[in-house]
């Protein structure tokens, strides 16, 4: 079976629908699938529910959905760099399920193994818990939190082979492996495109038997949310300063 499409909107064709569940990997701006993104901007679905570690930020990533009003809810544990999503929020235009960070890693890896619900105590006593079940074991409390999964799933992969097998490289391996077995059907852009066995078995971090879709995504713009750089002296060095004498 042939996975490789030709572009972003080839890949999602027939897949996206009003009222659906994606998740979409990546932290921040790093690892976001930003071109399938755009893809299911041009499809028009509404109605979405994302589940996503972050909203993007204004204009770029899961940024540019909410411009267009397609998201109605956002299962997520950080929202803060973006005006759009905290405006619309506060309007009620759109639904917001908070998690901890680690609760939503853990419902997403949930999720991906077929576990429907386990139990934390992060949140306990808190209005984390208000509605969900809270049990004692060995004499503390825990509150029980839902596996999640989606209808579909996109992520970013540094570098995948034609059978679907993907490598993904330092903070975009946040949230995509997970979120990669936790659909119904997964489509992953990659930024490096080879032939089947051209990857080491040992460096797989997603196998192939998990995602359905590729789509070759060459050179994506990489974006920094936050640029903080020292402010660099203006002082000209004198002439054998530093020199060893």
């Amino acid at each position: 079976m042939n996975k490789v499409y030709s572009d972003a909107g080839a890949a999602l064709a027939g897949l996206v629908k009003d009222g659906m569940t994606i998740m979409a990997g990546g932290f921040g701006l790093c690892g976001i699938p930003e071109t399938l993104i755009l893809a299911i901007r041009e499809s028009g679905a509404k109605n979405l529910t994302v589940i996503s570690n972050n909203a993007g930020v204004d204009g770029a990533g899961l940024g540019l959905l909410l411009e267009t009003r397609q998201i109605r809810k956002m299962i997520s544990s950080y929202v803060g760099e973006n005006k759009l999503f905290a405006q619309q929020y506060l309007s009620g235009e759109l639904e917001l399920e908070f998690n901890p960070q680690g609760t939503l890693a853990e419902r997403i890896r949930a999720g991906g193994a077929g576990i429907p619900a386990f139990f934390t105590k992060t949140g306990v006593g808190t209005i984390i818990a208000e509605g969900k079940e809270v049990r004692e074991f060995d004499g503390e409390k825990y509150v029980m939190e839902r596996g999640l999964f989606a209808d579909i799933a996109v992520v970013h992969a540094w570098k995948g082979d034609t059978e679907g097998n993907l490598v993904y490289r330092k903070t975009a391996r946040n949230f995509n492996p997970m979120m990669a077995t936790a659909a119904k059907l997964t489509v992953a852009e990659v930024e490096n495109l080879v032939e089947a066995g051209e990857i080491d078995p040992d460096q797989i971090h997603t196998p192939g038997i998990f995602v359905n879709r590729l789509v070759h995504v060459t050179n994506p713009e990489k974006r920094i949310e936050q640029r903080t750089t020292r402010k660099r002296s203006d002082a000209p060095v004198a002439a054998g300063a530093g020199e060893e004498v």
